[in-house]
């Protein structure tokens, strides 16, 4: 059974964002920002210019899926609360290496 679109696009962005890529830093950023901007930094929309069209294209689908409800959906409740905890852990707590 296949994924509805937005999720397979939040795997490859949790994907891409676990790896230490040239357009890691920029995932990790984008989805950071959606669990706890506050704590974790914001996106800086300027970073869509460091991503390729695919990444970017899936950040759209994610902004305009979570834009389509009206109440808040957090990573947590759709069942990635795992693997954000080790983006945090990653890129906040850990000094990662430059892309």
């Amino acid at each position: 059974m296949t994924q509805p679109p937005v999720f397979e696009a939040l795997e490859r962005l949790f994907k891409l964002a676990e790896s230490y890529s040239g357009q890691s830093r920029r995932a990790a950023n984008f989805l950071l920002a959606w669990w706890n901007a506050t704590d974790n930094g914001g996106f800086d929309l300027a970073d869509l210019f460091g991503v390729d069209h695919a990444v970017a294209a899936d950040m759209g689908l994610v902004f305009l899926y979570l834009g389509g409800h009206h109440g808040a959906i957090y990573p947590d409740q759709l069942g990635y609360d795992d693997r954000i905890i080790a983006l945090v852990e990653r890129w906040r707590l850990a000094a990662p290496a430059e892309d």
